[in-house]
């Protein structure tokens, strides 16, 4: 089998991979890097427009994050518009709708109060909307409702993207940069990754490549190809499937609700659909599936090899059904899958957003929600929210998932690219970096 070398080998075409090959590319000096993808296309799976809520996360209405957060979010957020603004045919990957995050009842409302006092001074564009405010901008939201509600909105800035687009976009970008050797290879798996004395061979099904710095970006089977090597035991995966259901067009703009801050899970929301005209999407819900993969069958063997059923995770799914809002969330949850029911069931919760949606506007996105492969820290007991990175510091670095998703695909691969740089003594462009991403 011939073998042909390169500087760094990325595993995973999705949106965090082809970020970080676009980084690489432009911003160092490295010649010769190489993208591996087992698919026929650039982000066709977790990436795809239809397996992911499409959402440019800002930390202005996530209401699970604190300022400190939310301001890293924001900084992670302006990085990709930037790029796509700079970079691309901006409306192919960004799109501006209103978005909102609204709050019913007493106790919603004098939390959402609160933090508009404690955010607007760092979110120039928040508004504090009640109920007027809110019937202009999105007015079923307010007809037949009789209770208190109030909402943060923010009405024109980017709330939305195609995050397919932006990874081929990355993909494209970097193979034009001049004197280097750019691979992107398509429909290639990789079926082994070893540890030598000069670096790494990584064996697919049609070739062998050797690096000299390895990238895992490929969801849950970064931990699958972690633990092969001997690292990430210490974590199990526990895949989180995410369904959607689709109305008519009964919303202007993104609309969410308030998270329930016992509930390490998203809360349902409304969002104009990107890729189907005229659809209202809600969700998503969330199931514990036994694969990998969304609809990917042959996924299963892999999810037993990475959930490791033994006392850490056993402790804590225990712990977790302790919490009477997650048991109850997660039996609710399992009823959403099932045909008959789902529709009714999801009527209730969605006409917390939309009053008086009735059951015929509503049908099941049939082949739309990925998975999320979140981490259970086995030595803790807890679930491992936000970004999981394993990297042992010789060479190779196992990305789990983004942190707050896609929309930190550039910042989190500016972590990895600084690693490289100072594994491998190549030179960074701080410079060109900071006015083309950060200004």
């Amino acid at each position: 089998m011939s073998q042909t070398h390169y500087d760094v080998v990325i595993v995973g075409g999705g949106i965090s991979g082809t970020a970080l090959l676009f980084l690489l590319s432009r911003y160092t000096d490295l010649k010769n890097i190489a993208l591996v993808e087992k698919y026929s296309d650039i982000a066709s799976v977790n990436s795809h427009g239809r397996n992911n809520s499409q959402t440019l996360h800002c930390g202005d209405i996530e209401t699970n994050y604190t300022l400190e957060k939310a301001l890293q979010v924001q900084a992670s957020a302006n990085m990709l518009a930037n790029y796509a603004i700079k970079f691309t045919e901006t409306d192919k990957v960004l799109h501006k709708y209103s978005k909102m995050v609204l709050g019913v009842g007493k106790q919603e409302c004098d939390a959402l109060r609160q933090r508009f006092k404690t955010f607007s001074p760092h979110y120039p564009g928040m508004k504090l909307l009640e109920r007027d405010g809110i019937a202009k901008i999105e007015p079923t939201v307010v007809e037949g409702r009789t209770e208190e509600i109030v909402a943060l909105g923010v009405l024109d800035e980017f709330t939305a993207v195609n995050f397919q687009a932006a990874a081929k976009s990355f993909a494209n970008n970097a193979r034009q940069e001049q004197d280097k050797n750019i691979d992107v290879k398509l429909g290639t798996k990789v079926e082994n990754i070893e540890l030598m004395m000069d670096g790494f061979r990584v064996t697919t099904n049609s070739e062998e490549l050797s690096a000299r710095f390895v990238v895992v970006s490929a969801g849950g089977h970064s931990l699958l190809y972690a633990q092969a090597m001997g690292y990430g035991h210490e974590y199990a995966c526990l895949p989180m499937a995410g369904s959607f259901y689709f109305t008519p067009k009964l919303l202007n703009g993104k609309v969410y609700t308030v998270q329930n801050e016992n509930l390490p899970f998203a809360a349902i929301h409304g969002d104009p659909d990107i890729l189907v005209d005229g659809k209202t999407r809600f969700g998503p819900t969330a199931l514990v599936l036994p694969m990998l993969e969304r609809y990917n069958l042959k996924t299963i063997p892999e999810f037993f090899k990475v959930f490791s059923f033994d006392k850490g995770v056993i402790k804590t799914m225990t712990g977790l059904l302790r919490v009477r809002d997650i048991r109850n969330y997660m039996a609710k949850n399992v009823l959403f899958e099932i045909p008959f029911i789902r529709r009714r069931l999801f009527l209730k919760d969605a006409q917390k957003i939309v009053p008086n949606m009735k059951l015929e506007d509503v049908s099941f996105a049939k082949g739309f929600g990925g998975i999320r492969p979140v981490m259970i820290d086995k030595a803790n007991a807890k679930l491992h929210l936000g970004e999981a990175k394993i990297s042992p510091g010789n060479g190779i670095i196992f990305n789990m998932t983004p942190s707050p998703g896609a929309t930190s695909c550039l910042a989190n691969g500016e972590q990895d690219m600084r690693s490289i740089v100072e594994h491998l003594g190549c030179q960074l462009d701080e410079e060109r970096l900071k006015q083309e991403l950060k200004q």
